[in-house]
């Protein structure tokens, strides 16, 4: 990476103006999800534990101090929601709490922030590596945690 490019990276980091895609979600495994993959109804490329994004619309973009996102989430929640709720998702819309961000010795950015959804706080955890794939880890207070991978697109 040249250091212009390194530079770019880090502006694009520091002035907190970015959207990450995920092509792939990390559930965690449980029975019940595996009884989801058995039936045949996940999506062509996944299994158990890694579950393919690919064509289905998903983003978190940061822009200064507020949040927007749409996860599709797939694992176990802890307590129950309604039948037809737009909840099934992990969708925030509004500010970022607490957010802080680092630079590894290996030129990755170490993200750190909390958000809201309607019903829900999340605590997020990002690494944005400088080739622009992106880690996200999500735990939430109703919902078992689960990970996405993925790049850094223009917002």
């Amino acid at each position: 990476m040249t250091e212009a490019e390194m530079n770019a990276f880090n502006l694009l980091i520091e002035k907190r103006a970015y959207r990450i895609e995920s092509d792939m979600a990390y559930p965690q495994v449980t029975a019940a999800l595996q009884s989801v993959m058995n039936s045949g109804l996940m999506p062509p490329g996944s299994n158990t534990n890694a579950i393919s994004l690919i064509g289905n619309p998903n983003f978190l973009e940061i822009k200064e101090d507020s949040i927007s996102s749409f996860l599709p989430y797939f694992g176990e929640r802890q307590m129950q929601v309604g039948y037809g709720t737009d909840d099934s998702a992990i969708q925030f819309d509004g500010l970022v709490e607490n957010y802080k961000a680092e630079l590894s010795k290996k030129n990755t950015y170490d993200v750190s922030f909390e958000a809201k959804s309607k019903s829900e706080k999340f605590n997020v955890n990002i690494i944005i590596f400088s080739n622009s794939k992106a880690d996200i880890a999500i735990s939430g207070g109703s919902r078992l945690a689960i990970r996405y991978s993925g790049k850094i697109v223009s917002p």
